[in-house]
């Protein structure tokens, strides 16, 4: 396996390390960019000259990870060749599926054979419900092979984002990789690091990612009085305050974030679904948490990793919340990382509205907010 990335910025790459590509072997691109770059540049098409062969995914973010440092409204461009592992790429817009769940169901079916290895989901964020697009997934997958991923970003304008699957990319689109044989190795954790504070409260009204009511009150109308003066800022601030969610009889939790808000009918709107009757508790941030969390993130996933040896690659996905909190400190979080795996290993990534991961070894998938998620790749030779 060989790994090699470039940060594009300005029409001009200004960074590029890694391996030196054979030519052989399947090869995956992965541009992680700035929508604005994507929308303006034809960055889909600069990457199919260089690499005519390879499967090339696009995806608009909320800042660009390369090496150990984040960035604004560049691209970040990983480029992964493998020697025994082949690789097929497919595509979904939401608007040729029923739904987000049957379009969950579609994409895996496409790549579905007996030597699947493992699969990586690259999700449009506005208009697709990650949620019921995980659990379509899940309805064939039964947690036989991992799956990860992340959820495309708008910076933190919540207007709309961009994914492309070997084309430049648009709205609604969801793209998928699947990965065969046995050479690959895949690790895999995921962390919040959140605070949880204030009584737990029950949702007695919500419809999949829509929440109406929190304990029988309007719950835009809660989530002002917690967010104090914060709430003026909606919806972006509700990013430093996302809810804490226990489904009723399930001991099993997820975080979720606010995405927008729905003043016609008096909703706000979420990068997941909260399900009716589910328990719910507000969390805040804690600096110096958060950045342990994605060390622990970091740790958790090279506990799987065979024979202790740095793998050649770890993929970062994290969530635009943290980035917001972090402000300054982000770099932080990504460092901290680095230093998990050492520098024999790349790092690249993005954040996002979303990142999608199981929560444990051989575990089915699952979307979360507010995590770093990790994905490390290695192949057997």
């Amino acid at each position: 396996m060989k790994v090699a990335q470039k940060l594009y910025k300005n029409g001009l790459y200004h960074k590029q390390h890694g391996d030196e590509l054979t030519g052989n072997g399947a090869v995956l691109v992965l541009a992680f960019g700035g929508k604005q770059v994507l929308e303006t540049e034809t960055i889909h098409q600069k990457l199919e000259a260089d690499y005519p062969n390879a499967e090339i995914i696009l995806c608009s973010t909320s800042g660009e990870i390369f090496d150990d440092a984040v960035y604004d409204d560049t691209v970040s461009i990983l480029i992964m060749e493998f020697e025994k592992t082949p690789l097929k790429a497919t595509s979904i817009n939401i608007n040729d599926a029923e739904n987000s769940f049957e379009a969950g169901k579609m994409l895996f079916d496409r790549l579905n054979r007996k030597d699947l290895a493992y699969v990586m989901v690259i999700s449009d964020g506005g208009t697709v419900n990650g949620s019921e697009l995980v659990r379509g997934i899940e309805r064939i997958n039964q947690g036989k092979v991992p799956v990860t991923g992340g959820i495309a970003g708008d910076s933190d304008k919540f207007k709309y984002t961009l994914v492309g699957c070997n084309e430049e990319p648009a709205r609604g689109n969801i793209a998928a990789i699947g990965f065969y044989g046995d050479s690959l190795r895949i690790g895999h954790g995921s962390l919040g690091g959140w605070e949880i504070f204030g009584p737990e409260k029950r949702v007695p009204r919500s419809v999949e990612n829509r929440l109406y009511e929190i304990d029988g009150k309007s719950a835009l109308d809660v989530y002002k009085q917690y967010l104090g003066k914060y709430a003026e800022e909606l919806p972006g601030s509700a990013l430093l305050f996302p809810l804490y969610v226990r489904a009723e009889g399930s001991e099993g939790s997820v975080v979720r974030s606010i995405l927008s808000i729905d003043n016609e009918e008096q909703c706000m709107v979420f990068a997941g679904d909260i399900p009716e009757g589910a328990h719910i508790q507000f969390m805040k941030a804690n600096f110096d948490k958060l950045i342990k969390a994605a060390e622990g993130a970091a740790v958790n996933t090279f506990k799987q990793v065979a024979d202790k040896i740095s793998p050649k690659l770890a993929l970062l996905i994290s969530c635009v919340g943290r980035k917001i909190i972090l402000g300054n400190r982000i770099d932080e979080e990504i460092e901290t990382v680095k230093e998990v795996f050492g520098n024999t290993t790349l790092v690249s990534g993005f954040y996002s509205y979303g990142e999608i991961s199981p929560i444990n070894y051989n575990t089915k998938c699952k979307l979360h907010n507010q995590t770093m998620t990790i994905t490390t790749f290695d192949e057997v030779t």
